[in-house]
């Protein structure tokens, strides 16, 4: 059975950092895709950073230059660097691994405020 369990969400002023990090655990025999998406209260979810098996990554317009996704394949996990954090990055994080098939992480909360 798949578990990806993520952690480092929290509360942070504008301005302010965090890194996310997301930990998988059973057989996945090969992660090609893994990502970080997004959700906030009333609106969809959306692809916030993804990194490939050869580590080619896509960001969303609004993260670009903020954000970096990075991954470590020994030890199955995928990571989100946040800097510069702005009150509109406040949602929930989900990280999600294509491997075979589609997982999802729980989701962490992110809130930036002052």
């Amino acid at each position: 059975q798949v578990q990806l369990v993520e952690s480092g969400g929290g509360l942070v002023q504008p301005g302010g950092s965090l890194r996310l990090s997301c930990a998988a655990s059973g057989s996945i025999v090969r992660m090609y895709l893994m990502g970080w998406y997004r959700q906030a209260p009333g609106k969809q979810r959306e692809l916030v950073a993804a990194i490939t098996s050869g580590n080619d990554t896509a960001y969303a317009d609004s993260v670009k230059g903020r954000f970096t996704i990075s991954r470590d394949n020994a030890k199955n996990t995928v990571s989100l660097q946040m800097n510069s954090l702005k009150p509109e990055d406040t949602a929930v994080y989900y990280c999600k691994v294509v491997g075979g098939m589609i997982y999802w992480g729980q989701g962490t909360q992110v809130t930036v405020s002052s």
